[in-house]
This record gives structure tokens, sequence and C-alpha cells, in this order.
């Protein structure tokens, strides 16, 4: 399964395509809408660059809140990094801006695991105002320890993630980070985290205001899991999301063992393998406390005896 939408919205903003050319629609106030500015190569020939150059000709970017970075050109192939030197060197052009997103790229152009991502520690070193900052794409994707005073909300989407990412973000200073969202993967696109490259985030020492978790899309879930379950970060959650990943009642078991999570408003299980038996006992021992626990089923195959189970966004 790939992840197939584009963004609806972004920093409390909805979405808004800016136009391709020769499209003469009026704009909305720049301030008012999530821009999204992405290449289109395949109805016009328009690359990135261009559609960029149009979009800061015809809107004040003084006045943006929010951007999203759409598909440019060749993705599977051409990696981000001219974008993101684009927008380093137009900084001081975007003195509002409050959230960003780099690779807002559905299935139809790109399949995620192709998506050709680069360093995008510079965005963050070039917008020190920034409260929300997403990635989708793990291939070729580099994040170095950097120290960010007002991130509130960091997005980290992939079908497989090198440890290398997960290890940038464990060793940040992120001190109003609230919302941590890491999609994880699988091996067979790039994911060689371990569990004890976690470790710093799960310590909480480094988030101390950290209120939402989602260590997500993991072929070692119940690894992570396991870990989870005694982790002091927990203690401090609002919700807690381990879906989309291949956990089971190994997992399950660790987290009704584990540090209580009858604090949470939320725990999201979604797209799992436990049995029916430990997700009753999920339910009975979360919901009498007002927890809300989801719990979807994931897919599984099975050929020739051998039972076959997935993440949920992979290639």
């Amino acid at each position: 399964m790939s992840h197939g939408h584009h963004l609806a919205e972004l920093g409390g903003l909805p979405a808004f395509d800016f136009p391709a050319r020769d499209d003469e629609r009026a704009l909305p106030e720049a301030g008012f809408v999530a821009w999204r500015v992405r290449a289109d190569e395949h109805n016009t020939g328009e690359t990135w660059s261009e559609a960029y150059a149009r979009f800061t000709s015809a809107v004040d970017t003084r006045q943006v809140r929010a951007l999203i970075v759409g598909v440019w050109e060749e993705a599977y192939e051409l990696s981000s990094a001219s974008v993101v030197s684009t927008l380093v060197a137009a900084a001081a052009d975007f003195p509002l801006l409050r959230s960003l997103f780099l690779g807002d790229i559905e299935s139809e152009e790109s399949e995620i695991s192709w998506i050709q991502q680069s360093d995008v520690t510079p965005l963050l070193q070039a917008f020190p105002a920034l409260r929300e900052f997403g990635v989708r794409g793990g291939s070729g994707l580099v994040l170095s320890p950097v120290r960010h005073a007002r991130l509130r909300r960091l997005r980290v989407e992939t079908g497989g993630l090198p440890r290398g990412v997960v290890r940038g973000i464990a060793a940040s200073d992120l001190p109003a980070l609230e919302v941590l969202d890491i999609w994880l993967g699988t091996s067979e696109y790039g994911a060689d985290t371990e569990v004890e490259d976690l470790e710093p985030i799960l310590s909480g020492a480094r988030l101390p205001a950290l209120r939402h978790l989602a260590l997500c899309n993991s072929e070692i879930q119940d690894a992570v899991a396991v870990a989870v379950a005694e982790a002091p970060v927990v203690d401090r959650l609002e919700t807690l999301d381990l879906s989309m990943g291949i956990l089971t009642d190994e997992g399950a078991a660790a987290l009704l063992a584990g540090r209580p999570l009858t604090h949470l408003n939320r725990l999201d299980l979604d797209h799992h393998y436990i049995g029916t038996e430990l997700q009753e006992r999920l339910r009975a021992t979360l919901e009498p406390h007002g927890v809300e626990v989801t719990l979807a089923e994931g897919d599984i195959d099975e050929y020739d005896g051998t039972v076959y189970r997935y993440v949920a966004v992979a290639e």
C-alpha cells in the first residue's frame, strides 16, 4: 500500500493549489490558505522552479503562513536538493511562514519510497519561526541534529526511513515540540532503525513539551512497542500511535504489562495483527478510563502455508 493522498490542510489552513500556467482564476488572500506549489510537467511542461517563480510573482510571500511543496519534475529520479536550496535562499521573503511540508506527492505521481529527498536540515535552520514541518519520502533523506526553539509539530512519512534521520531527530534540541510522527517503514525500502536508536526519544529528556508520539508503519513494531511500554516519555503523553505496522500479540502484551496507559486520550493501534483475546483485554483495560482505542486489523496473505504480514505504507 502507498500513501495516496495530497494534504487537505496544513497549519490549520485549507490547501490551495497554485494554478497551472494559463489558469486565470482568482487567487485567495496570501495568508488565508496553505499554498501548494507543484510541477505540471505532464500537462504544460512546467518545472517546479518555473511554477515557484510564477507563485512568488503573483502572491505576496510576506503574508504566506503555510507552504506545501508538491511534486517536482521526475521526483523519482531528481532529488529535492534544488527545492531546498531555493527555499533556504528565499527565507527572508517568508517572514510569517509557520508551516512547511516538503514532498506532498501522491502515489500516481511517485510512490512514497521512490521520492528522492535530500538534506532537509537547512530548512529548519533557515526558518527559526516554523511551528510545523513535515516531509514525505525516505530515499536520500537527511536530517542532522538541530536546535529549533519554536517547532511544535514534526512529521516524517516514509516507507523506509534511514536510521541516521531517527538519530538526528533523537539528538535534536526541540523544547517546544508537542507532536512527533515518524513512519519507520521496512528494510526492503531502506529502513534500518533499531530500537536503541529510539531511546533518546523515549526518554523524553530533549522533548519536555511532547504530548503526541507516533512511531508507525514499522516491521519491528513489536520491538518498538516493548520499548515504548517502559518509556518515561509515555507518562506525559496524551496520544500514543503505534499504528500501520506489524504489531502482534507480543507487542500488545508488552503494552498491557508496562507503564499504565490509562491517562491517554487515545491509543491508535490500527492496522495490527493482534489476536482477539488481547484486543479485548486492551479495550477492557483502557476504555473504562476514557481511552479511545482504535484497532482496525491489517491485511494478511497466506501462500503455501506461510503467513505474510505487511506495514500499511511501503512502496
